[in-house]
């Protein structure tokens, strides 16, 4: 334990004991830093590699256009050349995720690159993520197009889905990285602009396209994540309005559709992994409210009339995580054994209510999952990112 450290968590004891406020971003770099200077290293390692990189034989799109296969899809034993059947929770390791893992690794890149920044003010780290990001949203030559007319297609069944659209919850990070980093002198402000005008057509893609309506509809994790990532694209793009949507069908919407009264979801604790679909879902409503959280319509304090709240769902969760052999249900089919791990509602919320306990489960809990299932689900790596903001 570093003297840095020690002085640091002396600091948090201090500041809580005396005024009842967290240091944020001194506690969170102590616990982060560490990792976010190892996966800054990796990412100053890496080249540009968009979904032009990558295709598919099977993809009814161009090279531009992202392209995924639905998970728990796989051939028929019945009939092998038919169109593929469902194992609910089953991943069939042999459908076509590389743009997807292309993606996350924009997402590790930018993520990495940016928090480094932000704790060292080192140029050097903006400069090789424009180069990312330039492949991904600006050369015509490699950038991806701004829709998501074939993710998460079935072999025989559709060349795109509406369900789809939740693989884009890892450009979260990207553009909250951009953000940080803008003000850099080595930030390009016309790579920006044109960054921040391709998200502004996907904006207009998910809100319009049947698909983005249908997503927006969905009732369990899906419609969550539709809110959580077109509300970090809104706020990107300074579109406020859409802001005031995604604030809007959080209260009146996913609370009250998706939470039960003790805190749970229902709808996840169906599936046949209801424990890791449960911190999925309360990680992308925590991240909505880091969000959309203003000083005048705080998102962390309302309660539905009959006392649903972010606060309820973090609380029921919480001890499944701290104790997980404490879970009422059976085991999740797949990945048991590699979750919990620093899951985000848990410094988001600790910070939001002041609860010790919380943010020291999280501080002790793995910040380098390295399992794809957990990354697929784990948009938020680089909490740095998101409390920064004054």
């Amino acid at each position: 334990m570093t003297l840095r450290y020690l002085l640091l968590i002396s600091c948090f004891f201090y500041y809580v004991t005396s005024n009842g406020q967290l240091p944020e971003r001194a506690f969170v770099i102590s616990t982060v830093e560490p990792y976010v200077l190892a996966e800054a290293r990796w990412a100053m390692q890496q080249q540009p590699l968009s979904i032009t990189s990558k295709t598919s034989p099977r993809s009814a799109g161009s090279k531009h256009d992202f392209f995924s296969e639905g998970d728990y899809w796989w051939p028929d034993s019945t009939n092998p050349q038919g169109p593929y059947v469902q194992r609910d929770g089953m991943t069939n390791p042999d459908n076509f995720v590389a743009h997807r893992q292309l993606m996350i690794r924009l997402s590790r890149v930018a993520g990495a690159l940016a928090s480094a920044y932000l704790i060292t003010h080192n140029d050097t780290y903006v400069k090789h993520a424009f180069r990312h990001l330039n492949a991904w949203f600006v050369d015509p030559n490699t950038r991806m197009n701004p829709s998501l007319l074939y993710a998460q297609a079935i072999k025989g069944r559709a060349t795109g889905r509406g369900i789809g659209i939740i693989d884009t919850i890892h450009l979260m990070e990207v553009v909250q990285g951009v953000q940080a980093m803008e003000k850099s002198k080595q930030a390009d402000k016309q790579m920006v602009a044109t960054i921040r005008q391709w998200f502004s057509d996907y904006l207009t893609w998910l809100t319009t396209h049947p698909y983005g309506i249908d997503e927006m509809n969905a009732k369990n994790n899906h419609g969550t994540c539709w809110v959580m990532q077109v509300a970090a694209f809104a706020r990107f793009t300074r579109n406020d309005s859409l802001m005031t949507v995604c604030r809007n069908r959080y209260r009146t919407v996913l609370l009250p559709d998706q939470m039960a009264k003790d805190g749970s979801f229902p709808l996840e604790l169906r599936r046949t992994k209801p424990y890791g679909y449960s911190l999925f879902n309360l990680d992308a409503m925590a991240t909505i409210c880091q969000i959309l959280s203003t000083p005048t319509d705080n998102l962390w304090t309302y309660q539905t009339p009959d006392g649903r709240s972010i606060q309820k769902g973090i609380t029921y969760l919480y001890p499944y995580v701290v104790d997980k052999q404490k879970w009422p249900l059976k085991p999740d089919v797949m990945y048991w054994n590699d979750w919990p791990v620093a899951q985000p509602f848990l410094v988001f919320g600790a910070l939001a209510y002041h609860q010790e306990d919380w943010l020291k489960t999280w501080q002790q809990a793995s910040h380098d999952p390295k399992v794809e299932e957990v990354l697929r689900n784990l948009p938020i790596r680089n909490p740095l990112l998101w409390i920064n903001e004054t």
